[in-house]
C-alpha cells in the first residue's frame, strides 16, 4: 500500500481492495454531494444501511464517488470488487464512511 492509499480513520477515510490494489476512499464534501444526487438523501442512505436495506449498487455507488484518485478504478470494478469480497469484508469501508456522514470530523468546523 502506496502513502497515497493509507486511509485516515480519523477523517472517516478507508480502503477498498479492487483488483488486489487498495484504493482509498475519503468523503470530501464533492464526493458526497455527488453520491447524494445519485442517491438520494445520505441521511436516508444510512438509515437503509442501519435497517440492512442498503443495496449492493448504493453501497458500490458511494464507494465509487468516495475514490480518491481520479482516474482509479471504473464504476464496475468497483461493483465486482464488492461483489466478490461480500458485503461481511466490506462493511469496515462502509461503515466508516456512514461515520464520517454522520459525525463529521474536527477539521470541518468553522474556526
Amino acid at each position: 500500500m502506496s502513502a497515497s492509499t493509507v486511509s485516515n480513520p480519523l477523517r472517516g477515510e478507508a480502503s477498498l481492495v479492487v483488483a488486489g490494489q487498495a484504493h482509498l476512499l475519503r468523503p470530501t464534501f464533492a464526493a458526497l454531494v455527488a453520491a447524494e444526487e445519485e442517491l438520494g438523501p445520505l441521511f436516508a442512505l444510512v438509515e437503509r444501511a442501519g435497517e440492512g436495506r442498503l443495496r449492493l449498487t448504493e453501497m458500490a455507488a458511494l464507494f465509487w464517488h468516495c475514490l480518491a484518485e481520479p482516474g482509479g478504478p471504473t464504476r464496475e470494478q468497483v461493483g465486482e470488487a464488492v461483489a466478490a469480497q461480500g458485503l461481511a469484508a466490506c462493511a469496515a469501508p462502509l461503515r466508516a464512511l456512514l461515520g464520517q456522514i454522520l459525525q463529521g470530523h474536527p477539521s470541518t468546523g468553522s474556526g
